[in-house]
């Protein structure tokens, strides 16, 4: 499985983003989707998990007041929209994907398989 994300780039704070995140290889319907963040010099953080029984988890209710989690199963694809963006969302951001069914979607040790990142930069 390969997983290509796309979508970011540089915003203005208060501005929208789409990420996506296209998987070739096979279809990855059946398995759960996350997204993480890694600003420069942290350390990779957890931001909304999709899992594969289409149960949400978002790390703090500040994404989930501003971010939605979407898949389209036709296309193999899952979408972050990002809403209100601020500066401290700059980061690079990574797809991934858990093979396992109904494990934690906030530990980034569970997932198999991660895009290459695309990097948001809201900045004025």
């Amino acid at each position: 499985v390969q997983l290509q994300a796309s979508g970011g780039g540089l915003v203005q704070p208060g501005d929208s983003l789409r990420l996506s995140c296209t998987a070739s290889g096979r279809t990855i319907n059946n398995w759960s989707m996350a997204w993480f963040r890694q600003a420069p010099g942290k350390e990779r953080e957890f931001v909304v998990g999709h899992g594969w029984s289409g149960r949400i988890t978002y790390h703090t209710d500040s994404m989930k007041g501003r971010f939605t989690v979407s898949r389209d199963n036709a296309k193999n694809t899952g979408y972050l929209q990002m809403n209100s963006l601020k500066p401290e969302d700059t980061a690079v951001y990574y797809c991934a994907i858990d093979t396992k069914r109904d494990r934690p979607l906030d530990n980034w040790n569970y997932y198999d398989y991660w895009g290459q990142g695309t990097l948001v930069t809201v900045s004025s």
